[in-house]
């Protein structure tokens, strides 16, 4: 079992990981794509599960006997395991966490949007989402109803960002991500389209195919834009269909987390129906 090693400077180096835990551009910019940030007893069953591999871990003192299970793990074998003060956790993170418990991981490479077409039947497209707790929610939606992995647009956020991965309850980490680059897109829809996938852009709009009345393909990658504006005009006008979700006169739309999760249950509930034969 690792003995855990006290962190008694707030500057000291091995601890440099932790730093500015709430800036997020400061985060990006720090982590690159080398490593991020996960926290709490869930994220860490998820990280073991989906093979992740562990740079160190951060606790505060209350935390350090629940934490003792996890350190007989194969995964969590000579991982250094730090613990930190309330006062001196404090100014690591640059806020309070008083039961703090925060991991150091590497990240695991993205696939191209090709490599997840080729290996996927659902998937998912966010355009220039912004929000982590609607990623996060969106993420676990997709665990939940089938969705197979996640396709981000050149400026959507980091999927990897602390919070995401919190509200995702880990889920995200199981998922496989692909990130178009800058010039292919909404070009990158088109390496969808040629592998047989058809494209929804939800939207809103009256003109769109109602949910409940539109044919599921076999391959479908669902798409969605940030809360407020939307999917662009671009993005829509690439999509094979538009479609939406029926709402009562008076309401102008839905959160994109829960119009996410009700789109992937639809199209859940359609392919459980198509494997039993269509019986009811």
């Amino acid at each position: 079992m690792n003995a855990t090693i006290s962190i008694l400077d707030p500057e000291d180096v091995r601890v440099a990981e932790y730093r500015h835990m709430n800036d997020q551009p400061t985060r990006r910019a720090m982590e690159a794509d080398e490593y991020f940030l996960s926290e709490g007893w869930v994220s860490i069953e998820r990280l073991i599960e989906t093979g992740h591999r562990f740079r160190s871990v951060l606790l505060s003192p209350s935390r350090v006997n629940r934490f003792r299970s996890f350190m007989d793990q194969p995964a969590l074998k000579d991982v250094a395991v730090y613990v930190a003060e309330a006062d001196v956790m404090h100014r690591i993170a640059g806020f309070e966490m008083p039961r703090a418990v925060v991991m150091s991981i590497d990240r695991k490479p993205l696939v191209s949007v090709a490599e997840l077409a080729a290996a996927s039947q659902r998937l998912v497209v966010l355009e220039a989402l912004n929000d982590n707790e609607n990623v996060g929610a969106i993420a676990r939606a997709a665990r939940a109803f089938g969705i197979d992995g996640i396709i981000l647009s050149p400026t959507c956020t980091d999927p990897y960002y602390r919070r995401t991965v919190r509200v995702s309850m880990g889920e995200i980490l199981h998922l496989p991500l692909a990130r178009a680059v800058a010039p292919e897109w909404p070009a990158a829809l088109d390496i969808l389209h040629a592998a047989g996938f058809e494209t929804w852009a939800m939207t809103p709009a009256t003109s769109a195919t109602n949910l409940w009345a539109a044919p599921v393909p076999d391959k479908l990658a669902i798409m969605l834009g940030a809360e407020g504006p939307g999917l662009t005009e671009a993005a829509i006008s690439a999509a094979t269909r538009k479609v939406r979700i029926p709402t009562r006169a008076g309401v102008d739309s839905l959160n994109v987390g829960h119009a996410a999760a009700i789109t992937f249950a639809t199209v859940d509930r359609d392919q459980k129906h198509k494997e039993e034969g269509g019986m009811s």
